[in-house]
């Protein structure tokens, strides 16, 4: 007797692809404006250290200028003074001057 009072508050079945779509968005957002920014500067900062040579003037992260005096597999070798030569890894060099 009262059966399409019953049909009429039955729930709508939700599909449960859109229930994760805001989280899906927010994950792709996420990717395009911090993951691919990053990978880029990496990429970059990779290229500079890769075309590095002898002479050139560059700075560390540290804050040390120098020259680079020689190159080695992973690091290079710093002339900061006359007489004062320092080793740092390559990846340590933040710019080049």
């Amino acid at each position: 007797m009262f059966d399409f009072l019953y049909a009429q508050n039955t729930p709508q079945q939700v599909n449960p692809l859109i229930s994760f779509l805001p989280l899906i968005l927010i994950i792709l957002v996420f990717y395009f404006l911090l993951v691919i920014p990053q990978q880029r500067r990496q990429k970059k900062h990779q290229e500079m250290i890769n075309s590095l040579k002898r002479g050139d003037k560059v700075v560390t992260t540290g804050g040390i200028h120098g020259i680079i005096s020689d190159i080695k597999e992973t690091t290079f070798i710093l002339k900061i003074d006359e007489n004062t030569k320092i080793e740092i890894e390559k990846n340590s060099i933040a710019y080049k001057k």
